[in-house]
């Protein structure tokens, strides 16, 4: 054997020897990715499709236009029973292109229902 080579026998009595992430490799990694998703399913928090029954689209704004802004801005939208909108919250985005979506999102109108939905609504802002 190899001068000054230690040999550890390993007997079943041993604990099980601990994997880091960075060792897993390409194959090990897309494993536990599809681990994950099959043992946390998403669920939607109350969220829910409403039918649309008339929306504005959000104006590109003067100053995104000047600075070439590009991009997608995110809302959450909770929208009453009645289908008016009751609350828009900002979820991301550039905020010039946010506060356009969101006075746009305002005055949308959606199919009645018998509960208050929450909805997250994108849009692509393109110059």
């Amino acid at each position: 054997m190899f001068k000054g080579a230690t040999v550890r026998k390993e007997d079943s009595a041993s604990p099980p020897k601990r994997v880091r992430v960075a060792e897993l490799g390409r194959k090990g990694m897309l494993l536990l990715v599809f681990a994950i998703l099959f043992v946390f399913p998403v669920f939607s928090h109350g969220e829910d499709t409403r039918k649309l029954k008339s929306s504005v689209p959000p104006e590109y704004p003067e100053l995104a236009r000047r600075l070439s802004l590009r991009g997608v801005a995110r809302v959450q939208v909770t929208i009453a029973p009645d289908g008016t909108v009751k609350e828009v919250k900002e979820l991301g985005g550039n905020p010039v292109l946010v506060e356009a979506l969101t006075r746009a999102v305002k005055k949308w109108k959606y199919e009645p229902a018998n509960t208050t939905s929450v909805v997250e609504v994108k849009f692509e802002f393109m110059p």
